[in-house]
């Protein structure tokens, strides 16, 4: 069974509930260019605040979010990815907000983006960025959403996680390329897929290695091959010293 399908059976139940019972406020931050975050020189850390996951189970609870995110900009992080779903993950929009009062950095919205309502919320909450998930989406929904993401402003991490999905994350124009390297069926990791994926994108797009990574040794194989940006959670709020850890993986050490 797809991991994903139950997941995004709660996920449409949870934007109906939201879209009846909410009248979405206007933005009152300006954007931050999650993009630019992650050209600068080198590889850019995303630093992602997860309190649970199918796969993991709990991983921290008694941190803020706010000691969080604060010791992941200190630590040199370029960007955030804040999760916000709750059922399995136990994120919420308040964490989204939380986040964007305690930091100065940009975020994105780490959920599972299947609706335009969820655009306009992303924005409306303070988002920079959007995940689209390609295996979540068909090609219409995957248009639609990205244009919507452009148009308010959003970047839009688009995240694949084969030969397939990455030539129809291309086919609507994405510029930010996520490669995940967890196998949705069996939840299995193999991080070899960012590297095998990257000699497929176009240069000119930036890429973002998600799932598995958790030492400089690593980001620097990923730097070394063409890889962006990685995007790491659990091994950082597993860390005894957050900020320590950051710093350690901002660090080239070659």
């Amino acid at each position: 069974m797809n991991a994903l399908e139950p997941i995004l059976a709660k996920t449409r139940a949870e934007v109906d509930r939201r879209r009846a019972a909410t009248v979405l406020e206007p933005r009152d931050s300006e954007l931050r260019d999650f993009t630019a975050a992650l050209r600068r020189p080198g590889i850019s850390l995303i630093a992602e605040h997860k309190r649970r996951s199918p796969s993991a189970g709990v991983i921290r609870e008694e941190l803020t979010l706010e000691d969080v995110v604060g010791a992941y900009e200190r630590g040199g992080a370029a960007a955030l990815s804040v999760l916000t779903e709750e059922p399995n993950f136990g994120g919420s929009l308040d964490d989204l907000r939380r986040a964007r009062t305690a930091s100065t950095l940009p975020i994105l919205r780490k959920d599972f983006t299947i609706d335009p309502y969820q655009v306009r919320e992303s924005f409306a909450a303070g988002a920079d960025a959007i995940l689209l998930i390609v295996a979540a989406l068909d090609d219409m929904q995957l248009a639609e959403l990205h244009e919507l993401a452009a148009e308010l402003q959003l970047a839009a991490l688009v995240e694949v996680h084969d030969e397939r999905e990455l030539d129809r994350a291309l086919a609507v124009g994405a510029q930010l390329i996520g490669i995940n390297n967890r196998d949705l069926t069996t939840l299995e990791v193999d991080t070899g897929r960012s590297f095998e994926l990257r000699k497929r994108v176009p240069e000119e797009k930036v890429v973002v290695a998600e799932s598995g990574f958790s030492d400089r040794a690593q980001l620097d194989e990923l730097d070394t091959a063409g890889v962006d940006a990685v995007l790491i959670g659990e091994a950082l709020m597993r860390s005894p010293n957050v900020e320590a850890a950051v710093r350690t993986l901002s660090t080239p050490t070659i």
